[in-house]
C-alpha cells in the first residue's frame, strides 16, 4: 500500500464534496412528506445552553527516562523528585506514573535505498526479534519502508507474524519511482537514487501514529542520508511533535557504499532524536550492535515515567512550548523538548 499524496487527496476532496452539494441542490423534497428524523428542526434556545458547560481540558502527557551519568536507567524515583517548566514557568503534576503499562504503538521505518544493499538482511532478522520480544496483547505495530517511494508494507497489528512478512518481503529499490517528484515516485532530479527519509517520518507521525493514543514510538533504521523528499527535517520534526511520538534512530550504515566521500546524516537525525524524546544509537553494520540496540530500547520503552500536568497558559493557539523537566540528583532526564498547542479535534 502506498501512501496518497496530500495536495492531491485535498483537490479530489474537494472536487467531490462540490459534486455532492450541486446533486442536493438540484434535488427537490416531496411536498407532502414528513421531515426524516435528520431533517428535524433544531430543538429550541431553551434545550441548547448545555453547549455552554463544554470546557475543553488540555492535558500535557510526557513519557521520559532518567539515567545516570553512566546512562543506567534509575527507577523507583516518585512525582516529588521532578519538576516541570514549560517555556520557564513551574508547573503543577497533576499525574505521575513510574510504570509504562498503556499500550504501545510502534513504527517500524525501514531504509531500502541502494546504501542498505547489505546491511537489509540484519535489519529484518533482529527486527522480527525484536517485535517478537516487545509486543504485548495490546500493543500495535505498522511496518514502512522508504527509498525512492514511501510505503506502507503492514498496517497496524499485533500479529508478529503478519509484521515479520512484511519485513522479509522488503527488497533493495535504486530505480526511479513512479509517482510525483520527492513523494513516492520519481524522477528525482540529478539522481537516479533516492531516499524519502524526512517524507517518510513525516507520513509515519501525520498519517499513522497522530491521532493514536498513549505511549507512541518510531523507530528509524537508516544511515541519515536523504535524497529527494519534498519535505525538510523540521517538517518531519514538527510531525512527530505533534503525533507526541518518540523517535529512536538506528543508525545502520555500511560506510564501504560511500567510498572516501561520507555521510553527514547523523546531524539530523541526532536533531530528530532529541527534539522528541528518543536517541541515535550508531551499530554501523554488525548484528550484535543492532541487537544490543533493540535491547536498549525494549528496556526505555519499559521502564518509562509518565508525568501529566495542565498548562498554566491556557491558550491553544498552535504555538509551540518548551518543556523541561529537572530531576533531583545529578541525573539526565530522556524527554521530548516540547509541544504543539493545539486544540483537539
Amino acid at each position: 500500500m502506498r501512501f496518497s499524496r496530500f495536495p492531491h487527496f485535498v483537490s479530489v476532496v474537494c472536487l467531490i464534496l462540490a459534486s455532492c452539494l450541486t446533486l442536493a441542490a438540484q434535488s427537490q423534497t416531496p411536498p407532502a412528506q414528513a421531515p426524516t428524523q435528520e431533517q428535524q428542526a433544531p430543538p429550541p434556545a431553551s434545550d441548547e445552553p448545555l453547549q455552554t458547560f463544554k470546557a475543553e481540558v488540555n492535558v500535557v502527557n510526557v513519557f521520559f527516562n532518567v539515567k545516570d551519568k553512566h546512562g543506567m536507567l534509575i527507577p523507583n524515583l516518585t512525582k516529588d523528585d521532578f519538576q516541570v517548566m514549560e517555556d520557564g514557568k513551574p508547573q503543577t503534576i497533576k499525574y505521575f506514573s513510574a510504570e509504562s503499562n498503556q499500550p504501545l504503538t510502534l513504527g517500524i521505518m525501514i531504509d531500502t535505498s541502494a546504501s542498505q544493499t547489505r546491511v537489509l538482511d540484519i535489519e529484518q532478522e533482529s527486527c522480527a526479534e525484536f517485535l517478537r520480544a516487545v509486543l504485548r496483547a495490546k500493543d500495535l505495530a505498522f511496518v514502512i519502508n522508504f527509498d525512492v517511494d514511501v510505503d506502507l508494507d503492514q498496517d497496524f497489528t499485533n500479529n508478529v507474524r503478519d509484521l515479520t512478512r512484511s519485513l522479509n518481503k522488503m527488497q533493495i529499490n535504486a530505480g526511479m519511482g513512479g509517482g510525483p517528484p520527492g513523494l513516492g515516485g520519481g524522477p528525482i532530479p540529478t539522481t537516479p537514487r533516492g531516499t524519502l527519509l524526512y517524507d517518510a517520518i513525516y507520513l509515519g507521525a501525520n498519517e499513522k501514529l497522530k491521532n493514536e493514543v498513549g505511549r507512541k514510538a518510531m523507530i528509524i533504521f537508516t544511515d541519515g542520508e536523504d535524497q529527494g523528499s519534498r519535505l525538510k527535517i523540521q517538517d518531519a520534526i514538527e510531525a512527530a511533535q505533534k503525533a507526541d511520538t518518540i523517535c529512536y534512530v538506528i543508525l545502520i550504515a555500511d560506510r564501504g557504499f560511500y567510498g572516501g566521500f561520507g555521510y553527514s546524516g547523523d546531524y539530523d537525525m541526532r536533531k530528530l532524536a532529541e527534539q522528541t524524546g528518543g536517541r541515535v544509537i550508531e551499530v554501523g553494520n554488525k548484528q550484535d550492535k543492532l541487537k544490543q540496540a533493540f535491547d536498549q530500547i525494549q528496556n526505555e520503552l519499559r521502564s518509562q515515567y509518565n508525568i501529566g500536568y495542565t498548562p498554566t497558559d491556557t491558550k491553544l493557539d498552535g504555538s509551540y512550548r518548551k518543556i523541561q523537566i529537572h530531576s533531583k540528583g545529578d541525573y539526565k532526564v530522556q524527554a521530548r523538548q516540547g509541544y504543539y498547542a493545539m486544540a483537539k479535534d
